[in-house]
């Protein structure tokens, strides 16, 4: 049966459901004549923080700008040494990374869980040394990593830790009660995962910082680069502002050697304007996820997510559907071949990039197999249940009829 091509993400149908929203933002802010640190920067960055369940939010230039503030405000205010080392997932964007090598720390590379890629806790505690002085659990594909885990891992080792939540906007999850900001979320018409939300604390409040990116492709996407530190420490906060400003909380008056990375008054206003439709959009996803799970279960060959703890859960925000399937580039041609879009994330681990070539010698099997079969289907507030459908049944019918291509 012949079908329109099907997108892997179609932003201009993402965006266009808030046009005429987005249009009066966009006039407001021009109007005003204030296009950096002025009144919508300010308004999101109380929205999020309270959508959150955190103390503070701070805008910033982008998701590694994000990781990078936090990292190099710790290592000013905790007297840390060039060398010192961070933990980070061998299977994530190189962005987790390049924070901590961009500020003179060392990147030191542990294996994911086999079944949904995050963060194993044993394989991060295995590389701990005396010079480890963080851990950056990665909210991989929207699903949020076991904090209560990795904080008691944290807690006997002396670490900090920062969530990468880059991929988890409105992703919930449990962490310890020390590390819990309050669970206040901004008024509105409430859904199942609304009220789930408010017994769990939220992906951005599980550690000591958090890092967002509001990349378009996003959950909680801007109309260009943006993002965000959260926390509920009012000293590492007061430092990150200031080191994103130049060094500086007076114009012209110098404190830190800073940089320039902040979150625009266009990007805040559609920000804010996006953030009133984040739940309805995790939920939509969630409903599509259910329905691939359906569609897809028991198909031999095929590996699915696990499920995300029942109907409706708020524990994942599925940013991305992955599968995983042997042979995966083939698959992913012969089904771009039926007009399906696919992509995948990440096809190279961080131990394997030519920019982390001294680390070349390693091994980390759980993160290498999940980049030689990981693949990530379609899915998006704007995917219809029948786009899901025809996805489904192309993956199906293509395993079934070459399986001994594909699979053996």
């Amino acid at each position: 049966m012949k079908h329109q091509p099907i997108d892997f993400l179609n932003l201009q149908a993402v965006n266009a459901r808030y046009g005429d929203e987005l249009e009066r933002a966009m006039q407001r802010v021009v109007s005003s004549g204030w296009y950096l640190h002025g009144q919508e920067t300010a308004a999101f960055e109380r929205e999020f923080a309270q959508f959150v369940g955190v103390a503070h939010c701070i805008g910033v230039g982008n998701g590694l700008d994000a990781l990078t503030l936090v990292l190099q405000a710790w290592k000013d205010l905790e007297q840390w040494d060039d060398g010192d080392e961070v933990i980070v997932p061998a299977n994530t964007f190189v962005a987790t990374a390049l924070a901590v090598s961009r500020i003179g720390l060392r990147p030191v590379f542990c294996d994911c869980r086999l079944d949904d890629a995050l963060l194993d806790v044993a394989s991060a505690e295995a590389v701990v040394s005396n010079r480890t002085r963080c851990i950056i659990p990665v909210h991989m594909y929207g699903r949020v990593c076991d904090m209560r885990a990795v904080n008691e891992l944290a807690a006997r080792h002396g670490l900090k830790v920062l969530e990468d939540a880059c991929q988890a906007h409105g992703a919930c999850g449990h962490a310890n009660d020390a590390c819990c900001a309050a669970e206040a979320h901004p008024s509105r018409s409430e859904s199942a995962s609304d009220v789930s939300c408010r017994r769990k604390p939220m992906a951005g409040s599980l550690a000591d910082a958090a890092a967002f990116s509001f990349y378009p492709g996003k959950n909680l996407g801007a109309l260009g680069d943006g993002g965000a530190v959260t926390t509920s420490d009012d000293r590492l906060a007061d430092y990150v502002r200031t080191l994103g400003n130049y060094g500086a909380r007076r114009k012209y008056v110098h404190e830190q050697l800073g940089f320039n990375s902040r979150l625009d008054e266009l990007q805040a206003a559609a920000l804010r304007v996006k953030l009133r439709g984040l739940v309805a959009d995790n939920d939509s996803r969630r409903a599509l996820a259910q329905r691939y799970d359906v569609l897809l279960a028991g198909v031999n060959g095929l590996q699915l997510p696990p499920a995300a703890g029942g109907a409706m859960s708020s524990d994942c925000v599925y940013h991305i559907y992955p599968v995983r399937v042997r042979h995966r580039d083939r698959v992913q041609q012969s089904l771009a071949d039926c007009g399906i879009q696919t992509l995948i994330h990440y096809p190279v681990p961080l131990h394997q990039q030519k920019a982390y070539a001294e680390y070349a010698s390693l091994s980390f099997p759980h993160a290498e197999l999940w980049a030689r079969t990981e693949l990530s289907l379609p899915i998006s507030p704007v995917l219809t249940e029948q786009e899901v459908d025809v996805v489904a049944a192309a993956l199906r019918s293509l395993l079934a009829q070459d399986e001994a291509s594909f699979l053996g």
